[in-house]
């Protein structure tokens, strides 16, 4: 562990953004978006082994050890890091993903000052899109901290895992973690209203029920700012739309344009006369333009939207970038991730005795015991309206289809 300590520290001193741990192979480094290699520390299986274990606690290592990988986030000598662990050829690998010592305010980060903006909403839905390591966390965890520094709100996040720890300031924040916390999106956006929340975070949507349930958290007065994975303004939009069946996507398109109130799409380019990567920001506003081709599903047509709308603070990514960055005469060096955080080390973990963490994790649909080939049915799985389970020899056949008529049909579909 001190070893690890060491690592992050010296990452940190050199900014790089991930550390990659396989046994048996050079450390592996991303700087400024570009992987490079150092032969001087190589690790043994065994070592990661020893490593992981000092750790995970009990609850993250039975996760790790039926699922073959965990997520977590941990202090390291007051920097956060986040760290995804996995089976591999080679044993078992650590990506680490360096933080921050501290939660960023949103004037370090180098964005356009019009994001301040988003943060005096008091209702609708703003979605961060990007890809993996775009800085997605790192501008929400801004944007949370200019609200806990300026309005007296209740702020109440969804992450996986958490990453920023954030101190009540004149907002109320409270931070919820998938796997530890609660068991879905699903289930913390359902409990999430019955908590008296202003403002929502949810780390990332995926799930079409997720999808709907914030849009309905949105619609029922609620600031919700979440995440999704997509390159672009327009594929956040189609990928959001398109995730729910044909039957239901005029009602999710028409929702979608009555809440949405922007689309911040984000990029990292390394600027070489800066030495360092710069947020770079496809910025998309609701108008009744806007609101009229989601309505209308022509999402294509958003490009030229937002390039006719530049007056009214839109950009596209090169717009962005020659009529914003190229005129700006300073930028911020991302040398507050490298600044301690005071308090981290009175940060705890508190399980309460009253709560079974290890009941979030129940197989979903069925699961192996090693050595054993018989499946061992998850109590409660089936027990949904519109469920059958059928054995047939060592298998299960699980159907949900609201449309899959009477019984009969069902097995007939079976055979």
């Amino acid at each position: 562990m001190e070893k690890f300590k060491s690592l992050v520290d010296a990452a940190v001193r050199s900014r790089f953004s991930d550390l990659h741990i396989a046994g048996d192979h050079p450390l592996v480094f991303r700087q400024n978006g570009v992987i490079k290699f150092d032969k001087r520390f190589i690790w043994t299986p065994r070592e990661i082994d020893a490593l992981v274990k000092s750790m995970l606690n009990p609850y993250k290592l039975g996760l790790l050890r039926n699922r073959h990988s965990v997520d977590f986030a941990m202090s390291v000598n007051r920097t956060r890091i986040r760290v995804n662990v996995f089976n591999t050829s080679r044993g078992l690998s650590m990506a680490v993903r360096i933080l921050s010592g501290r939660v960023p305010a949103l004037s370090e980060l180098n964005l356009h000052g019009s994001l301040k903006d988003l943060c005096n909403l008091k209702s609708g839905l703003v979605l961060i899109c990007g890809a993996t390591g775009s800085g997605k966390s790192t501008t929400i965890a801004g944007l949370i901290d200019h609200i806990n520094r300026t309005a007296a709100t209740h702020v109440i996040t969804l992450e996986d895992p958490i990453e920023y720890r954030f101190r009540s300031d004149r907002s109320f924040v409270e931070q919820r973690e998938l796997g530890s916390h609660f068991p879905t999106y699903e289930r913390g956006l359902l409990d999430v209203l019955r908590e008296d929340p202003d403002i929502i975070v949810v780390g990332e949507l995926r799930e079409p029920e997720a999808m709907r349930l914030t849009l309905d958290a949105a619609e029922s007065g609620h600031l919700v700012i979440a995440t999704m994975h997509a390159a672009n303004v327009w594929e956040c939009l189609y990928r959001f739309c398109n995730s729910f069946p044909v039957t239901a996507q005029d009602l999710v398109r028409y929702q979608l344009s009555t809440v949405l109130k922007a689309v911040i799409a984000q990029q990292l380019h390394f600027f070489a006369d800066q030495g360092f990567r710069i947020p770079v920001l496809s910025i998309l506003l609701s108008n009744s333009s806007v609101c009229g081709v989601i309505r209308e599903n022509k999402i294509s047509q958003l490009e030229s939207v937002m390039q006719m709308s530049r007056a009214q603070g839109m950009f596209t990514f090169e717009q962005y970038r020659t009529e914003y960055l190229d005129n700006q005469k300073k930028f911020i060096s991302p040398s507050w991730s490298t600044c301690p955080n005071p308090g981290s080390e009175d940060e705890f973990e508190y399980e309460s005795s009253l709560v079974d963490p290890g009941a979030l994790e129940r197989p979903k649909a069925f699961s192996s015991d090693a050595g054993n080939d018989l499946f061992q049915e998850s109590p409660g799985f089936f027990s949904d309206a519109g469920s059958f389970q059928e054995r047939a020899g060592r298998h299960y056949y699980y159907i949900e289809d609201d449309e899959s008529g009477p019984l009969e049909d069902v097995i007939k579909k079976l055979k």
